[in-house]
């Protein structure tokens, strides 16, 4: 916390915590001098925070009684943005600072959101799933994404109005199993009243989304994202022979991109073979590389090219070629 002014906002947070605290405390606690504390209380007064100075031995700063933040005045669209990306960027890697800053920073933006769109978003993130580590972006509606995360956690049937890939539209009734993330676009994974199977629904592709009286179970190791990589056709289907066992390929690669099998039977040591669909291909050779073991590319032959260049860029970095 290196900046002014992200001081005086962390500053006016352990003052909303409640009771009066010294200037001492407040110094340490932002790891600056008392006299900054005084100057950071001054730019809170000017912004007409009612910080009130108690004189005498135990005396110090406290806020006026009754005074809270105004809820962050958010719309649904502007929350579920704030919210999503620190969510992705911390999921994806994409996030610089340590895992508990990002925590911290999605911790704050959700309490001090109004207490009906707060609980909408929190239904979002705990069924929220994500099939790639980046380039995600949220085109569905967001009344109907809440929807149906919202039904999902609570295990609500649901009515939707769907317009297939034809443009047909249909009305069913569909158990939302699980929301999931995936190559630009959010879908539901979940029962079907029409077909009387499980089956995967673009979000974005509903039209209207009501939620019905009624509950049903999830079946019991049902997995939303790893029934979207299964069902939904994919540009690139990717095929790649590591030298390693199960269990040290496995645990390198998130079940949600890729699934590993055992090729038997094995020569030359132990191999496996990693499976990954994806939309693109650009993202692939990096985690490739930071598996950090041999590998045989077996398809697409596009990917070859691209590994290539990174290991190009690589050397050039290694170089001190920008």
């Amino acid at each position: 916390m290196t900046r002014p002014t992200a001081r005086v906002l962390a500053l006016l947070e352990i003052l909303q915590a409640g009771g009066t605290r010294t200037a001492a405390d407040l110094a340490e606690r932002l790891e600056v001098d008392e006299r900054t504390v005084r100057r950071y209380i001054e730019h809170l007064l000017d912004l007409d925070v009612p910080v009130r100075t108690e004189r005498g031995r135990y005396g110090g700063y406290r806020l006026a009684p009754g005074y809270r933040m105004p809820p962050l005045m958010l719309t649904d669209d502007e929350a579920l943005a704030v919210l999503l990306g620190l969510v992705v960027g911390q999921r994806s890697g994409l996030v610089t600072t340590s895992a508990e800053a990002a925590e911290a920073a999605i911790a704050k933006v959700r309490r001090v959101l109004p207490v009906a769109l707060a609980r909408r978003l929190d239904a979002l993130l705990t069924t929220a799933d994500f099939t790639e580590p980046a380039g995600l972006v949220a085109s569905a509606q967001t009344r109907v994404l809440l929807t149906m995360a919202e039904a999902a956690r609570d295990r609500q049937p649901v009515a939707i109005e769907y317009a297939d890939r034809a443009g047909h539209r249909s009305e069913r009734t569909v158990h939302p199993y699980g929301i999931v993330a995936s190559s630009g676009r959010w879908y539901v994974a979940g029962a079907d009243s029409i077909s009387s199977d499980v089956r995967t629904f673009r979000l974005d592709r509903i039209q209207s989304a009501r939620v019905l009286a009624g509950s049903f179970e999830l079946p019991e190791g049902f997995d939303p994202a790893a029934r979207l990589l299964t069902e939904v056709p994919y540009r690139h289907d990717v095929s790649v022979r590591v030298h390693g066992t199960l269990q040290q390929v496995r645990s390198r690669l998130p079940a949600a991109i890729a699934t590993v099998e055992e090729i038997v039977p094995t020569t030359n040591g132990e191999w496996v073979r990693v499976r990954i669909r994806a939309e693109r291909l650009d993202w692939v050779p990096a985690l490739l590389a930071s598996l950090d073991r041999p590998f045989v590319i077996e398809h697409p032959e596009s990917l070859r090219d691209g590994v290539r260049r990174l290991a190009n860029r690589l050397a050039a970095y290694a170089d001190g070629v920008a």
